[in-house]
């Protein structure tokens, strides 16, 4: 069979073993084509090739429920299920998501883009199923990383309690996340994979004593728990946590045999309970590069398929804000051995790799654990040490309760940078850093901020670590502006101080983080339209410049705000709030994020799209303000086009 012929996952059916491998090898050859074109996930779908095919020969996918992790590991997935023609759109506008989306196919049965929430979905589905009266299967998959994650333990204790609800957990173990998982059931799996395979002699036993004469078909309470020892003396270490937690454990088995991976599933699915599959993968298999860097090939920006090596930029960019943060946090923790670094299983992407290798002992990975990792930090702030949290904005979402019942409410000195704040691209709507400015804003004792560009970024780090108290910045995806960087000497910023970067008479532009330089370039546009702007970096959300932004208010009397982050509740309505607080009246424009959701797209397109360039605000301007003719502004004539 052609992969381009598959429209539908249960066309499987019925095919050899030899037909699987051979639409194995064209998935994989698909999957490399299109990521080695215009980058993506590579090595989580390359994994689970086998693992896919095996599980989807024994569902119905016309009624049975699957449910992907994260939703990275599930390219294959996509490539059987009728998008194999427009999957070289991958993470493009308007192309197929990177990630699973309700919307996109009536196979996509759970949305996912952060880890961990698979079993709990499954879980829901399957208790939905029985209160319904109906039937069919459903199944999670979770990778060993996703399983650090509270969220997904949570599920499996929830699980465990409900015997004759039918749920089968794939666990992907890979040894991998997008780093190596960290933690006491990583170790276990580990140990679990340098022993062989074991089968469960409980059920054979049982059979056996069951049709001895004198037992009638019944086993009383004595064998039976005979029966549960010996259950547990043949179950692998790690495999009787899960029987002690109510779940049937099966493996660990082979991830790239389909043969053995179909006969484990099916008896899964016969069980009538809740049952782990433990499925040991190959995170990458079958693209050499990939198998031997996992990290670095998790994913990729366009690569050349034979060399394995990224295709250079035709221009030479600045270094990334999470470089210059890892690098200033490197030589802060070198002055201060109070300084530790934390990161939630992504040390690469925050730039604490870099600390990782220089200072490993002020470096701590909690593996996909945001809510850990924030009241951890409180602990160690309390016995003295300056934690700094690096999470992505969009994950410390998962972390709201414990920023403000463990840090804000007692007031603890720890800081946190938010990665990837804003507009962040082809992962779409489930990465998108939008919402930081609006929840952080509302944390008691905070102090939130964010730079300009990244020289302003190794200051606003020091003045975090100075500051007796919770603290907190927000940097952007990619590159910086390009400003020199001082090696060290950083001085603090006073706290509440913005900067006033421009003067003009007719429109005051209050901009937060990213969208200074914008401002900026905005100001410039309205100048050739005849109107002069005052620009103010307001460098602090937590607490506003009320001296500086106060008084241009009131003499030039329209304000604009600028923030790449969600309107609501986010930057501007801070300056409004402000404003109306000291009975301030002015004709005020906000922008930034609408209320709607941001899809995938390259940064660049996701901001024309919003209305977030400098001729399209420009415009805005003149449109909201009515300043297109000729208007009298102060004491001077000011000529518009």
């Amino acid at each position: 069979m052609h992969l381009g012929d598959l429209t539908h996952p249960n066309q499987l059916h019925g095919l050899s073993i030899a037909e699987l491998e051979d639409v194995a090898r064209q998935i994989r050859e698909r999957h490399l084509e299109v990521v080695s074109t215009s980058g993506g996930h590579l090595g989580p779908g390359l994994g689970v090739v086998e693992l896919t095919l095996a599980l989807y020969q024994t569902l119905d996918l016309d009624k049975d429920r699957v449910v992907w992790d994260v939703g990275h590991q599930a390219y294959p997935h996509k490539l059987i299920t009728g998008r194999f023609g427009t999957f070289n759109t991958l993470r493009q506008q308007s192309g197929v998501a990177g990630y699973l989306k309700r919307s996109e196919s009536k196979f996509d049965h759970f949305g996912a883009g952060h880890a961990s929430t698979s079993i709990s979905a499954a879980l829901g589905m399957a208790m939905a199923r029985d209160q319904r009266g109906e039937d069919f299967r459903c199944v999670a998959v979770i990778g060993d990383g996703a399983l650090t994650g509270g969220m997904a333990l949570e599920a499996i204790n929830h699980a465990g309690h409900l015997p004759h609800t039918p749920l089968v957990v794939v666990l992907n173990d890979n040894d991998m996340s997008i780093s190596p998982p960290v933690g006491a059931l990583s170790n276990h799996l580990n140990r679990m994979r340098l022993s062989p395979p074991m089968q469960f002699l409980s059920g054979s036993v049982e059979e056996s004593v069951r049709h001895l004469p004198f037992m009638g078909g019944e086993l009383p309470a004595e064998l039976n728990r005979l029966k549960d020892s010996m259950r547990r003396l043949a179950v692998p270490k790690v495999g009787a946590v899960f029987e002690e937690l109510g779940f049937t454990y099966m493996g660990p088995i082979d991830g790239h045999d389909i043969a053995e991976m179909k006969r484990t599933f099916e008896a899964a699915h016969r069980d009538g309970g809740p049952v782990l599959v433990h499925v040991v993968t190959t995170k990458g298999k079958g693209y050499p590069y990939a198998e031997a860097d996992q990290v670095g090939y998790h994913a990729q920006s366009a690569f050349d398929l034979n060399t394995g090596k990224a295709i250079p930029s035709k221009t030479p960019k600045p270094p990334s804000y999470s470089k210059v943060f890892g690098q200033s946090l490197v030589k802060l923790c070198e002055q201060d051995s109070r300084v530790v670094g934390i990161t939630a299983a992504m040390a690469t992407g925050t730039g604490l790799d870099l600390l990782q290798k220089a200072i490993p002992s002020q470096y701590v990975d909690v593996g996909i654990a945001e809510q850990h990792a924030v009241t951890l930090a409180a602990g160690m702030a309390c016995e003295g040490l300056r934690p700094v949290v690096a999470i992505y904005s969009t994950f410390l979402q998962r972390a709201f309760d414990q920023l403000i019942h463990d840090v804000g409410i007692q007031k603890l000195p720890v800081t946190f940078v938010l990665d990837r704040a804003g507009i962040v691209g082809a992962d779409g709507p489930t990465h998108q850093g939008q919402y930081d400015i609006s929840y952080m804003r509302a944390i008691p004792n905070f102090t939130v901020m964010a730079p300009k560009d990244e020289a302003e970024l190794q200051r606003m780090l020091v003045t975090c670590l100075d500051h007796d108290g919770p603290a907190a910045l927000r940097i952007p995806r990619g590159s910086g502006i390009g400003v020199p960087l001082m090696e060290e000497g950083w001085e603090s910023l006073p706290i509440g101080r913005g900067e006033l970067l421009r003067e003009g008479d007719d429109l005051l532009l209050v901009a937060y983080g990213a969208m200074v330089h914008p401002a900026l370039a905005t100001a410039t546009l309205l100048e050739e339209a005849g109107l002069s702007a005052t620009v103010i970096n307001a460098r602090f959300l937590r607490p506003l410049d009320q001296a500086l932004i106060h008084p241009l208010a009131r003499r030039i009397g329209r304000v604009v705000t600028m923030e790449e982050g969600a309107l609501a509740g986010g930057f501007g309505s801070a300056v409004l709030e402000s404003l109306s607080d000291e009975a301030i009246t002015v004709e005020m424009l906000r922008i930034g994020i609408p209320d709607q959701l941001v899809d995938h797209a390259t940064p660049q397109q996701s901001k024309d799209n919003l209305g977030l360039t400098p001729p399209q605000m420009s415009d805005r301007i003149l449109e909201h303000f009515d300043l297109r003719a000729p208007l009298e502004l102060g004491q001077k004539q000011v000529g518009l086009v």
